[in-house]
């Protein structure tokens, strides 16, 4: 049996702080040393597929159930409007309304129907992609247009990597922006998580929520802070007052924004390959 593989999640309290470029970056360096599994669980908005091009192995449909009204058995008795705690579904008048997109497939509306007037049918919320390329492995997450939950997709792409990937010593997610709840789904297999954030005001309000978060969830994490040079020390000195390690600082440069604009990796670049490896080498005590 493979011991079980060491969880890097990448985040960031806010947008555009450069989650995606150090996670797509690291992962590419890594699968030179050792097999790696990279997950873009920004299911919404993914984008590492920008970075990382390679062979589509598959392209496979994810489904959650939800409940299909059965009128010729309902007999409008009501519990089920009762039931459901997220109003997915009403009574107008002789028909029952089931609204897909509320619904958080929790089985009560169904399994409590005494009519049977409830069966659970599968719904498909969107699509897992798994590429190959150069000892890495990726897997993309994408959601389905007007879909309004990440989180059960989020989910699949846990399952996927805990089960089919244990043979890859390293995993890298690369998590959806912010403190909600789709973060909270991404990270929580995480053994460690690195939060990405840059030297801005913004910078600093959004990282004192995404420490707080990590605080509350319990994990062991460190900053990486990006753009290093644009705006103030700030988050240095909140990261050094309240014992936070930084990882590295990756500076402000021009050629970094062109590589990265032309959606290249930068691990041909001497100074970003060496901030890259520091990261990797504190990963590793870590690990």
């Amino acid at each position: 049996m493979n011991p079980a593989p060491f969880t890097i999640a990448i985040a960031s309290g806010k947008g555009g702080t450069g989650k995606t470029m150090l996670a797509t970056n690291l992962a590419a360096l890594l699968c030179h040393l050792h097999p790696t599994l990279l997950v873009d669980m920004d299911v919404e908005e993914p984008n590492d597929h920008i970075f990382i091009k390679g062979t589509t192995v598959s392209i496979t449909d994810q489904h959650r159930m939800i409940p299909a009204w059965i009128e010729s058995k309902c007999t409008l008795c009501g519990e089920c409007t009762k039931i459901c705690n997220f109003n997915a579904i009403i009574q107008l008048n002789t028909t029952i309304t089931v609204f897909e997109q509320l619904c958080h497939s929790c089985y009560a509306c169904s399994e409590l129907c005494e009519a049977s007037a409830l069966p659970m049918k599968p719904h498909k919320i969107g699509v897992i992609r798994d590429i190959a390329t150069n000892g890495l492995r990726f897997l993309e997450g994408r959601l389905e247009p007007c879909e309004e939950q990440p989180v059960p997709l989020i989910h699949k792409l846990h399952q996927l990597a805990r089960k089919s990937y244990d043979y890859a010593p390293m995993h890298i997610y690369d998590c959806p922006p912010g403190t909600s709840c789709p973060l909270v789904a991404a990270t929580q297999d995480a053994d460690y998580v690195i939060l990405v954030t840059e030297p801005t005001p913004f910078g600093l309000n959004d990282i004192k929520l995404a420490v707080d978060t990590m605080h509350l969830l319990d994990k062991d994490f460190g900053v990486v802070i990006n753009r290093d040079g644009i705006g103030d020390k700030n988050v240095e000195i909140f990261c050094l007052e309240n014992g936070i390690q930084i990882l590295e600082k990756i500076p402000y440069d021009r050629k970094i924004a062109e590589i990265n604009a032309r959606g290249e990796l930068m691990i041909n670049n001497p100074m970003i390959a060496s901030k890259l490896q520091n990261i990797i080498h504190a990963m590793r005590q870590k690990a």
